[in-house]
């Protein structure tokens, strides 16, 4: 299976919303949905856990893609991913990667290869 990065720098193959998703699995929905509702405080449901990938055509993502202000603005903007961004390192950004550094690592890599 080939990479998918997000438009944040997260690899969203790796994720286990999209891999449940693309193996049909319902017990890693199951188990997706009661990690992610403990560490997130909310009331997530297996059926809550199907996604294609922030950056598919599908339509089918798992309901944070939808409210993503990152992605947003990303598909706004009309870029792959954030790594192709004039404004790469806007505020937005930088706050999301003390939550997520290896969304940082991920887009540095690309942009040195741009």
């Amino acid at each position: 299976m080939d990479k998918m990065i997000g438009v944040c720098g997260l690899t969203c193959t790796e994720c286990p919303a999209y891999q449940a998703t693309q193996n049909n699995d319902d017990a890693a929905r199951a188990k997706t949905a009661e990690t992610w509702s403990k560490e997130f405080h909310a009331d997530i449901k297996p059926a809550d856990i199907n996604c294609d990938g922030c950056v598919s055509q599908s339509g089918r993502l798992f309901h944070h893609c939808h409210v993503c202000e990152i992605r947003r603005c990303g598909l706004g903007h009309g870029v792959v991913n954030c790594a192709y961004c004039d404004d790469h390192g806007c505020a937005r950004l930088v706050a999301f990667f003390e939550m997520a550094p290896e969304a940082k690592r991920t887009l540095e890599s690309i942009r040195q290869n741009l």
